[in-house]
C-alpha cells in the first residue's frame, strides 16, 4: 500500500500541516474500472504510486518502481525490447515480436502493445495504478496477470510552472521543467513538460577506460484540454522520448580458468563491476505518440472515445563472445570468437476505443464498449562471428509481424441491497496474427550462433472470451469486502527471432488464466489507519514461456506452450497517519508461483524435469515500508524527513533451477532530508540510496562455464541532491 501512502505524503509535503485533528488519510481516486471511483469501493487488488514521490526518490523507470510493489518484479536483460514485468510471479520472457506481454501497460487510456515501449522514463506522471491479477474484461487480451495503468497530470486552470533538477554520484543528472495554464478562459488549457537526463554508469570498461551501464535521455510531453461546454472535454496528448544507453551490465560473476586469463585484469565475483569490451555496446530508442480522448456527458451517461497512434524505433549494437549472454570479452580466436550483433526494430500501432459509462449512484452501473488495435513490427538482425582473422560467419534476417485485435466488452454491478453488490463482466476478443521471416547465411550447416538460410511465413486467428463475476459486501461505510472469479486471456504467439528454425513456425495457443480472489479494504480509527488485504489463487494453462535449448552447440531460446503453472498468495497493505505530520506505510506479499505440469518439446536437448519447481523472478516474500515526518520551522520553513526499506527473500532467475542463478535475500535502505518553503514554492533535498551498501543482482544468467549478473543502478551506496522550484 505504498501507493496510497504516496498520495498522502505528497499532500503532506506540499502544504504546511495544521493541527493534529487533520490527521486523517486522504481519499484516493482510481480509474481501474474505466471510471473514477474511490480505491476502497473498487473490488480489485490495487496499489497506487504517487508521481511526485517517485521523482523525489529518484525512481524514474518501471524497473526502479518495482521496489515499492511487493507483488511486482522486473526482468532486466539486454535492452528495453528484452525486459519483462512480472505480477504475482507471472510474466512473459521473450524477445519475439510475435508474443504479447502478460502484464499490460496502459498510459492515459492507451494500451502499449509492446512492453519495451514503457521502460524508458516516467515523465510528468500523476500516479501509477497497479492492478494485480487477470484484468481480462476492461483492459483486454494482454492483461492475464495484471495492468500498469499510468496517468499523467492534467493541465491546471491557473498558470503555474516548475523547475526540478537533480544530481547524483556517478555524474547522474536530471533536469525537468514544465508550465501549465489556461490559453483561453473556460475553453482551452495546456501543459508542457520537458526532460533532459544522463548518467555515466556504474561499470568500468577497462579496455576503453570509460564507464558503461549509463544512459542519455531527452523527452517532452504536451497536453491540451479543450472544454467547449460543461458536458464536453477533449484531451490531446503528444509525447516524445529519445534514449541512448550503454547496457553493459552483464558482468562476470564466475568463469572458467581459460577465460580468467583472457579478461585480466577483471576479476569475476559477487561485487565485480568491471568488463572488457573492445567494441562499444549501444542501444538507441525513439518513442513517440499522439492520442485524443473525447468525453461527452449526456443525461448522466459518459461517452468516451480514445484514438491513438504510437511509434517505437529501437537499435541495438552488442558484442558477445563464445561464453554468451553479453558477457564481457571481445576476442578473435577459436576459444573465444567475437560476435557482433546489430538489430533494428520499427514498430507502429494504432488503436481506437469507444465506450459508455452509465449514470453513477444507481442500482445498476456499467461500462461497455468496443476496442481495436493494429500493430506492425518490422525488424532486422545481423550477426557476425569471427573465429580468426578473416574467418567470418555471417547471418542476416529481416522479419515482420502484423497483428489485429478486435474486442467487445462490458462490466457492471447491481446493488441489490444497501450492502450487497453482484459483479459481472465479459469480453470477446478476436486476434489475427501473421509473420514473415527470412535469413541469409554464410552457413550451409548449423554453426553456433548462425543458422543456415531459411524463409518462412504463417498466420493464425483465435477468438476467446474473458471476464469476471463476483460479490461485494460493504460491512460499513469504511469497510468493504469482495470475492471474485476472473478469467484472463493472452492471444496466440509466434517465436519469431534471428535464428528461427522450422520448429518455430507453428503458432502457440492462447494463454488462459483462471483466478479466485478475496479481499478486504478498511479505513479504521477515524480514518487514521487503512488496511488492504487480498488472497488469491490463479491457474494458467498453455503458459507461454521461453525454454532454453541447445542447437549446434549454442544455447538458444524457444518460445513454447510450457504447460500449466499456478500462483497463490497473500497481500497486505497498511497505511497510518497517527498525527498530521507523520505518515507510515507498509506492504507485504507472499507469492508461491510454481510449475504444475511442464510440457517438454519434442527432441528437446535440455532437461524438462521441472514439475513442482518455482517460476523464475518470483521471490516468495517481498516487502516495502516507508515513514515520513514533517518538522515545522520558523518563517514558514519545514524539514521533511523520509526513509524507506525494501526487502525480498531469495529468488531464482533460471527456469531450470540452476544453483548458480539464485540471488540471496536482499534488503535496501534509502533515506532523504529536505528543507522546504511551501509558501514560496521551493524544496531542497539530500537523498541517500542503498545506505547499507548492499551489492545484488537483478538477473543472473548461465553461459558456457560462466555466470553473469545484471548490475542495477543502486548496486552500491550513492548520494544525490534535488532542488525544485514551483512558480
Amino acid at each position: 500500500m505504498g501507493a496510497v501512502s504516496g498520495v498522502a505524503v505528497a499532500e503532506e509535503s506540499s502544504i504546511r500541516p495544521a493541527a493534529d485533528e487533520q490527521a486523517t488519510l486522504p481519499s484516493v481516486t482510481v480509474t481501474a474500472t474505466r471510471r473514477e471511483a474511490s480505491l476502497r469501493s473498487v473490488p480489485i487488488a490495487i496499489s497506487v504510486l504517487n508521481g511526485d514521490l517517485l521523482e523525489q526518490a529518484n525512481r524514474n523507470s518501471i524497473d526502479s518502481i518495482v521496489a515499492e510493489l511487493p507483488s511486482v518484479n522486473f526482468r532486466q536483460q539486454g535492452g528495453n525490447k528484452d525486459s519483462t514485468i512480472f505480477v504475482r510471479g507471472i510474466g512473459t520472457i521473450s524477445t519475439s515480436p510475435g508474443v504479447e506481454p502478460t502484464v499490460s501497460t496502459v498510459v492515459d487510456g492507451v494500451v502499449f502493445a509492446r512492453p519495451g515501449q514503457a521502460t524508458l522514463d516516467l515523465l510528468d506522471i500523476d500516479r501509477i495504478e497497479v492492478l494485480r491479477g487477470p484484468q481480462g474484461t476492461l483492459f483486454g487480451k494482454n492483461a492475464s496477470s495484471g495492468v500498469l495503468n499510468i496517468i499523467s497530470r492534467k493541465p491546471g486552470k491557473e498558470t503555474t510552472g516548475f523547475v526540478d533538477a537533480s544530481y547524483f554520484e556517478g555524474n547522474e543528472k536530471r533536469l525537468r521543467a514544465g508550465i501549465s495554464g489556461t490559453l483561453s478562459p473556460e475553453l482551452l488549457s495546456a501543459s508542457f513538460t520537458a526532460l533532459d537526463s544522463s548518467y555515466d554508469g556504474n561499470i568500468d570498461n577497462v579496455s576503453t577506460k570509460k564507464k558503461v551501464n549509463g544512459y542519455d535521455r531527452q523527452g517532452a510531453r504536451a497536453k491540451f484540454l479543450l472544454t467547449p461546454n460543461k458536458d464536453l472535454d477533449v484531451s490531446v496528448i503528444a509525447d516524445y522520448l529519445r534514449s541512448t544507453s550503454s547496457p553493459t551490465y552483464a558482468v562476470l560473476q564466475s568463469s572458467n580458468t581459460a577465460l580468467l586469463q583472457a579478461i585480466a585484469p577483471v576479476q569475476p565475483g559477487l561485487n565485480n563491476r568491471s568488463v572488457v569490451y573492445d567494441l562499444p555496446n549501444a542501444i538507441t530508442d525513439f518513442n513517440k505518440g499522439l492520442s485524443a480522448q473525447v468525453d461527452w456527458r449526456n443525461q448522466g451517461y459518459t461517452w468516451t472515445s480514445i484514438t491513438a497512434a504510437r511509434q517505437w524505433d529501437n537499435e541495438q549494437r552488442t558484442t558477445t563472445s563464445a561464453i554468451g549472454n553479453s558477457a564481457d570479452v571481445t576476442r578473435i580466436n577459436a576459444a573465444f570468437p567475437a560476435t557482433r550483433d546489430i538489430g533494428t526494430l520499427h514498430f507502429r500501432q494504432f488503436s481506437q476505443e469507444l465506450r459508455v459509462a452509465s449514470p453513477k449512484d444507481t442500482a445498476f452501473e456499467y461500462v461497455a464498449g468496443a476496442y481495436y488495435l493494429h500493430g506492425k513490427d518490422e525488424e532486422t538482425y545481423q550477426r557476425i562471428v569471427t573465429t580468426a582473422p578473416g574467418a567470418i560467419n555471417y547471418g542476416y534476417a529481416p522479419y515482420s509481424v502484423k497483428s489485429d485485435s478486435y474486442s467487445l466488452f462490458g462490466e457492471g454491478n447491481y446493488k441489490f441491497s444497501p450492502q450487497w453488490k453482484v459483479l459481472t463482466g465479459l469480453r470477446w476478443t478476436r486476434d489475427e496474427l501473421a509473420y514473415a521471416h527470412a535469413r541469409i547465411s554464410t552457413q550451409t550447416v548449423a554453426f553456433p550462433g548462425v543458422q543456415p538460410a531459411t524463409a518462412n511465413a504463417g498466420s493464425t486467428t483465435e477468438s476467446a472470451f474473458s471476464g469476471r463475476v463476483g460479490l461485494q459486501f460493504d460491512i460499513s461505510n469504511d469497510i468493504s469486502s469482495y470475492a471474485t472469479l476472473s478469467r484472463g486471456y493472452k492471444g496466440p504467439a509466434y517465436n519469431v527471432f534471428f535464428n528461427m528454425l522450422n520448429r518455430d513456425t507453428l503458432a502457440l495457443k492462447p494463454e488462459l488464466s483462471d483466478s479466485f480472489e478475496i479481499g478486504l479494504k478498511a479505513l479504521l480509527l477515524d480514518r487514521k489507519l487503512s488496511i488492504n488485504l487480498a488472497a488469491f489463487q490463479t491457474n494458467y494453462s498453455n503458459y507461454q514461456a521461453n525454454f532454453y535449448d541447445t542447437v549446434a552447440g549454442a544455447v538458444v531460446t524457444r518460445l513454447i506452450n510450457a504447460g500449466d503453472v499456478s500462483t497463490r498468495g497473500l497481500e497486505l497493505e497498511l497505511e497510518a497517519r497517527p498525527i498530521s505530520r507523520l505518515n507510515l506505510s507498509a506492504s507485504l506479499a507472499y507469492v508461491d508461483a510454481r510449475i504444475d505440469q511442464f510440457n517438454c518439446p519434442v527432441a528437446a536437448a535440455a532437461s524438462c524435469s521441472l514439475n513442482g519447481q518455482t517460476l523464475p523472478f518470483s521471490p516468495k516474500w517481498k516487502s516495502f515500508a516507508r515513514a515520513s515526518y514533517v518538522v515545522p520551522l520558523s518563517n514558514g520553513l519545514q524539514v521533511d524527513l523520509a526513509t524507506d526499506f525494501s526487502w525480498q527473500s531469495k529468488v531464482q532467475y533460471d527456469l531450470f533451477q540452476s544453483a548458480t542463478t539464485i540471488q540471496g535475500s536482499v534488503g535496501l535502505w534509502n533515506a532523504s532530508v529536505a528543507l522546504a518553503a511551501p509558501e514560496n514554492g521551493w524544496r531542497l533535498a539530500l537523498i541517500a540510496k542503498n545506505l547499507g551498501d548492499k551489492s545484488y543482482a537483478t538477473n543472473l544468467v548461465n553461459g558456457t562455464n560462466t555466470v553473469t549478473r545484471a548490475v542495477p543502478r543502486d548496486d552500491q551506496r550513492y548520494f544525490g541532491v534535488n532542488f525544485r522550484k514551483d512558480f
